[in-house]
């Protein structure tokens, strides 16, 4: 810093007159002479200081040094730094040694600081006193901190030649403070005050304690009281006063104790005075009643002193007491307990005592500044939240050395912290012992205001210890998820008023309503200083299991892919009764998707899902963000309620029920169910990751728009073009969706002028819908009337053209629904109309019935319509248009477009070439819900390219509806489904949390023959007749492949044992079948009729009936218990 030094460094005069103008600007008074006597004192107070260092090399004068004021101290200097007069270098470099490894020690400056030291912030009045320490000179005030005051310095100028100084680190002007290291050298000589000429008539705590019980002729007196400081309490301060409170005691630890109250503001500085241990003698004191307490107290007056007790010069008061109690004597005031007082508690008691005891340590970390967590001595941790610690926690880091009076241990308070706790409560005090050498730690995440919401949850929520060092871990994990770029640290952990509620509270306050019980008393500070036994916050305490945590969304990506992976087991996936008769491409094909779902209760603790929500125009999905990175999401208002509010962007939102997805994708060529605990089969395996949830089971906040750029862009940001010159306003209109098509990448032409580049395939969607009145203006708070069509009969068909950023819109738009589509800009006349149908060729206009095509540009927004906006004559109320069952399993294709609501039961990905499939693609087997069959028909939905890869939230066990997918009819007669880009999907449903797999129902082989009556599903008890093809794979031994073969002769010895084989009756043998039906009920083609057939048995002919054949899928075979059971069945099968 730039201090006030001289021109030339070399010359002693130059110095002295530097140093006269400067004392007659900061510390003569203003408007008078100039005071050479003073400067006088001054500069020889400043010489002698510097010279008994005994290293002057022959100087008088510290030349090198120059002189500050308050003012600049406090506006130049940013850096925190220390000054020492009277130390050598060599005494600094020891000095600077002890601030540890770890520390960064103070850097020395060469200042020179003189003031008043006074407890007066600035004016003279005594409302101002609030038991501060100030340096004051002619350019203001500044704090201080002196660790042994005396009160004879107050009011006197002082040089101070070792100081700290420490701008505020919330970078506010005017703020900091200056630690005093040694004892402040008097400019002009302290006067010593005489003793008084007669000895001080006093009584003692025993007597004092009696004159507060008995009403006597001595009841208005004001005696002075004598004694040994016992302890004193916390300085406690509120909206009306402060005070502390002192305890006398006799010479005897278990003597009688006597408290007096300080509550006169020119006396709080006493707090500052006090030591336990010494004598003193308070002068002129007074009975009170404190509302709500059971005794009368004793109370300082205006009139009171603290004075030092000298047995010679004082005399013991002797009074008569008569007359009868005023109220039964109280309880005495015992001991502070100590740790051998109380016995620990067992481990099997739920509520706790903590230990009383003292303790004088080191603060060795930071934790928490300002929810005043610290580390002491590297083996216990610091909680000052229980009491008012403001202008504490500027001192106190690593480093300083702290004396705790009556603190509170607490062992075991659960809630993630595990080492052992002290916290003092406003009985105990906290007394400073030294100050640290390092520079303060550099915390943003900690610059909250004075008022955070730390103090609030202490002292309004009455949160016991272990909730609150949970609350404060969770604050911070909060923080780290949030703050800087979606909130500044100050909004976040601000105090929480009724108009201005603080987020981080609400974002507990569901966690907080089930861990503090109902009317919980506030704090009683009188009561809690005063009343014995002791009753304080932390006197008693619980365990506390933890109950949640705040992961990151990137942690929480990554734990459910680990949990996923690590639980991937093809095995499980396929158990052995069913993999066994799997061939290879099959058994590889069950195992290329698969899916698993954590639900909260799967964590320990159970993780609270948080994060902004934002729409990706990159993947047309919506996405949790914070500072970690962002997880795709899947929204449901409420079941079969889509998501519909575009307003819910930039929300954060909280959930504790949710589904946390994982799909599994694997590539592998597993020859055979025996390699499937090889993984050298595996070649790729990918995981995609998301969660689901309803809104109505979350919890929505708003966040202040201007800080939600960075989380709320799926872009980076870039350089806005200047705004055309003109006014600006907004500009709308209101449209009823019908119709919305699927996003996909799609082809679109570009004017030749536009770009030499090749265009790619831009992911897109349309909409088609129909306009609702005419274009309306903001106005006010509102829109104005829409402005008259030239034809008002003219179509109102529209379809509009989503793509690039604006595909953000895509997850809030569903059919049934009106939304303002919404532009600002200057006045564009026909805003609305242009493009006509220059996006898109005419022929899809006129397929679709619309006039003209409009493309949504990136910058216009889309809201959801009010009730007042949409007109009355509508009566509009979204459903959803679903096909007849007749229509969708008949042959009848006038419309092979259907749309249908059905839960899905399986998810296959099949590869190209295995089962029919030509090319790549997802078959979704669905359950459509219809109460004319016991059992509900089943459809396969096929999903290929550039559909894949498939929506979010098609599960087994989700409810969907589907529409305008493209039916068709195989060779085999089934009716099946495709996507095609006109298709749209709704998920109505979630799985459910517990999947309870129903058994599979048991039939006879004969019910098959009902047709549409039978299970797509079920278990028959049968007997294997025959066997009509075997087909063997070869695996090589060294590397496992499957080797090439031909086919066999049927004279070979092998083709002649397996046909024996297979005609015995270890292959022919009754058995338990779990299958599915390889064609699905359908109504397209009649069920054939029984056929006539010739059997010969023996020499007789016999001519039946018989069945058409019916294909069945194995899933398992299991061995039938009881075989002879099966006498009945043999003939069926």
């Amino acid at each position: 810093m730039a201090g006030c030094r001289p021109g030339a460094p070399g010359s002693e005069q130059a110095w002295l007159e530097v140093a006269q103008a400067f004392i007659q600007e900061t510390l003569c008074p203003p408007g008078k002479e100039p005071d050479v006597q003073l400067a006088q004192l001054v500069i020889d107070c400043v010489k002698t200081t510097w010279l008994s260092q005994g290293t002057s090399q022959g100087l008088t004068l510290p030349l090198s040094y120059s002189f500050v004021s308050v003012k600049d101290l406090r506006t130049h200097q940013r850096l925190p730094c220390c000054s020492h007069l009277s130390w050598s270098s060599t005494v600094y470099q020891a000095w600077a040694q002890e601030a540890g490894p770890r520390g960064v020690p103070l850097p020395r400056e060469r200042l020179l600081l003189l003031g008043t030291l006074t407890d007066l912030s600035g004016n003279l009045e005594q409302e101002c006193r609030n038991g501060s320490l100030y340096i004051r000179d002619n350019t203001g005030a500044l704090d201080c901190e002196l660790i042994d005051l005396d009160l004879s310095w107050l009011g006197h100028l002082f040089l101070f030649p070792s100081w700290s100084y420490l701008p505020s680190p919330m970078k506010s002007p005017g703020e900091g403070h200056v630690e005093l290291w040694g004892t402040p050298v008097p400019v002009f000589p302290l006067t010593i005050s005489p003793g008084p000429l007669t000895p001080i008539p006093v009584v003692y705590p025993e007597m004092a304690s009696r004159l507060l019980r008995y009403r006597s002729k001595h009841r208005n007196v004001q005696p002075n009281l004598a004694g040994n400081l016992i302890r004193f309490s916390a300085l406690v301060k509120s909206q009306k006063k402060a005070y502390f409170v002192l305890f006398l005691g006799g010479s005897s630890p278990a003597g009688t104790q006597v408290s007096v109250i300080v509550q006169v503001p020119a006396q709080l500085v006493w707090h500052r005075a006090l030591c336990p241990g010494r004598a003193y003698v308070l002068m002129e004191l007074r009975v009170s009643k404190l509302p709500g307490h059971r005794y009368r107290v004793w109370m300082t007056s205006t009139s009171s002193q603290l004075l030092p007790l000298k047995p010679e010069c004082v005399r013991e008061l002797e009074l008569e007491l008569a007359g009868v109690p005023l109220e039964a004597d109280p309880q005495s005031l015992p001991r502070p307990s100590s740790p051998q007082d109380k016995k620990r508690p067992g481990p099997d008691c739920l509520v706790r005592d903590s230990i009383l005891l003292s303790y004088t340590g080191m603060v060795t970390d930071t934790l928490n500044q300002p929810a005043g967590l610290y580390e002491l001595d590297r083996k216990l941790e610091l909680c000052l939240a229980y009491q008012q610690f403001r202008g504490l926690r500027r001192v106190v880091r690593p480093g300083v050395r702290l004396e705790l009076q009556d603190v509170h241990l607490l062992q075991s308070v659960g809630g993630g912290t595990r080492r052992p706790i002290l916290a003092p409560c406003l009985r105990g005090a906290v007394l400073l012992r030294g100050f640290s050498h390092q520079v303060p730690e550099i915390q943003f995440s900690h610059q909250v205001p004075q008022a955070s919401l730390y103090e609030q949850l202490v002292w309004e929520h009455q949160l016991g210890l272990p909730i609150y060092l949970w609350a404060t871990k969770a604050l911070e994990d909060l923080a780290c998820k949030l703050c800087p770029h979606v909130l500044r640290y100050h909004q976040f952990l601000k105090y929480s008023s009724p108009g201005d509620p603080s987020l981080g509270l609400q974002i507990l306050a569901p966690i907080l309503e089930v861990l503090i019980p109902p009317g919980c008393p506030g704090r009683n500070t009188h009561s809690e200083i005063l009343e014995e036994p002791h009753h304080c916050p932390l006197q008693k305490y619980t365990q506390l299991q933890t109950p949640c945590f705040f992961p990151t969304l990137a942690f929480l990506k990554e734990e459910a892919k680990r949990r996923a992976w690590a639980s991937f087991d093809p095995k499980t996936l396929l158990p052995l009764p069913e993999a066994s008769h799997l061939p290879s491409w099959q058994l590889n094909q069950r195992l290329a998707w698969s899916w698993q779902c954590l639900l909260p209760s799967a964590f320990r603790p159970a993780p609270v899902l948080l994060g902004i929500l934002v729409p990706s125009s990159r993947k047309g999905c919506l996405q949790l963000r914070d500072q970690s990175g962002s997880l795709s999401c899947l929204l449901l208002a409420q079941p079969l309620q889509p998501l519909t509010d575009p307003r819910l962007i930039g929300c954060l939102v909280r959930a504790d029920r949710f589904q946390l997805v994982i799909e599994r994708n694997v590539r592998s060529s597993f020859p055979s169910w025996k390699e499937l605990s090889t993984t050298d089969f595996i070649q790729k395996k990918q995981a995609r990751v998301y969660v689901q949830f309803l809104l109505a089971d979350a919890l929505i906040l708003s966040v202040p728009r201007p800080v939600l750029h960075s989380a709320t862009s799926s872009t980076p940001p870039r350089t806005e073009p200047s705004p055309p010159e003109g006014p600006h306003i907004e500009q709308s209109r209101l449209f009823l969706l019908s119709h919305k098509e699927a996003l996909m990448k799609r082809n679109f032409s570009v004017p030749p002028s536009a770009s030499s580049e090749v265009p790619q395939p831009t992911l897109s969607f349309h909409v088609l819908g129909r306009w609702l009145g005419g274009t309306q203006r903001k106005e006010g708070t509102g829109w104005g009337p829409a402005e008259p069509k030239e034809d008002e009969n003219s179509d109102q068909k529209v379809l509009l053209l989503f793509l690039g950023s604006s595909v953000r819109w895509f997850e809030f738009l569903h059919p049934g629904h009106v939304y303002r589509l919404v532009a600002s800009g200057p006045p564009t006349l026909m805003l609305f109309e242009e493009g006509g149908s220059s996006c898109v060729s005419q022929h899809p206009l006129e397929l679709a019935g619309c006039a003209s095509c409009l493309t949504v540009q990136d910058e216009w927004t889309v809201e959801l319509a009010s009730s007042q906006d949409i007109p009355e004559v509508l009566g509009i109320r979204p459903t959803l248009p679903e096909s007849s069952l007749t229509d969708l399993l008949s042959g009848n294709f006038a419309d092979s477009l259907v749309s249908f609501s059905a839960e899905i039961v399986s998810h296959l990905w099949m590869k190209p070439g295995s089962s029919g499939a030509v090319r790549r693609c997802v078959k979704l087997t669905v359950a459509l819900e219809t109460a004319d069959y016991k059992f509900p028909p089943h459809l396969d939905v096929y999903i290929e390219d550039p559909h894949l890869p498939p929506p979010l939230g098609l599960l087994p066990g989700a409810r969907v509806y589907f529409h305008q997918l493209e039916k068709r009819v195989s060779r085999s007669h089934n009716v099946y489904c495709c996507f095609r880009s006109s298709t749209c999907v709704q998920v109505l449903h979630f799985p459910p949390d517990t999947t309870v797999s129903a058994p599979l129902p048991h039939i006879y082989l004969a019910e098959l023959l009902q047709g549409d009556k039978a299970p797509f599903r079920a278990t028959a008890s049968c007997h294997v007749v025959s066997v009509f093809s075997l087909h063997l794979l070869w695996v090589c031994a060294h590397c496992t492949s499957i080797c090439p073969q031909s086919s066999a002769e049927v004279d070979e010895p092998l083709t002649l044992f397996l046909w024996t084989l297979c005609t015995s009756f270890s292959v022919l043998r009754p058995m338990v079948l779990s299958f599915e039906l390889e064609r699905k009920p359908s109504k397209i083609i009649p069920l054939e009729a029984p056929r006539l057939q010739r059997f010969q048995c023996g020499e007789s002919p016999f001519l039946t009936r018989v069945n058409p054949k019916i294909r069945l899928s194995c899933l398992s075979i299991q061995e039938h218990e009881h075989p002879n059971a099966l006498g009945a069945l043999v003939s069926s099968c």
